[in-house]
């Protein structure tokens, strides 16, 4: 059983920044960041291997967004710029107990409760 609960969501104004946290309960999974924003399905966002040593974005915010984590820390982080008002969702973070890389939400065990992000134009 793995416990997550994120944090660092708000509201922000188009082009600012945000950086989410996800403290875990610890053990040895795979991290993944999905959103669901109101009427839509929950899309992936990034994931991060156990090591911290590979990483995978969607199109939509690679270039813009950096999943990392400090397993000594039990955290991980996802940290959002150049935010647009098509980011606005709810944020989840995600724990897979099986290492391989997976970017759906039905590959993932453990769910957080999701924090709030808001983009104004």
């Amino acid at each position: 059983q793995v416990q997550l609960v994120e944090s660092g969501g708000g509201l922000v104004q188009a082009g600012g920044s945000l950086r989410l946290s996800c403290a875990t309960s610890g053990g040895t999974f795979r991290m993944g960041w999905f959103r669901q924003a109101p009427g839509k399905e929950r899309e992936f966002v990034a994931t991060i291997n156990w090591s911290g040593s590979n990483t995978n974005y969607a199109d939509a915010v690679k270039g813009r967004f950096t999943i990392s984590r400090d397993n000594t820390k039990n955290t991980g982080f996802l940290q959002m710029n150049s935010l647009k008002p098509e980011d606005t969702a709810v944020y989840y973070c995600a724990a897979r107990r099986r290492l391989d890389i997976k970017t759906g939400p039905q590959d993932y065990d453990y769910w957080g409760q999701g924090t709030q992000v808001t983009v104004s134009s």
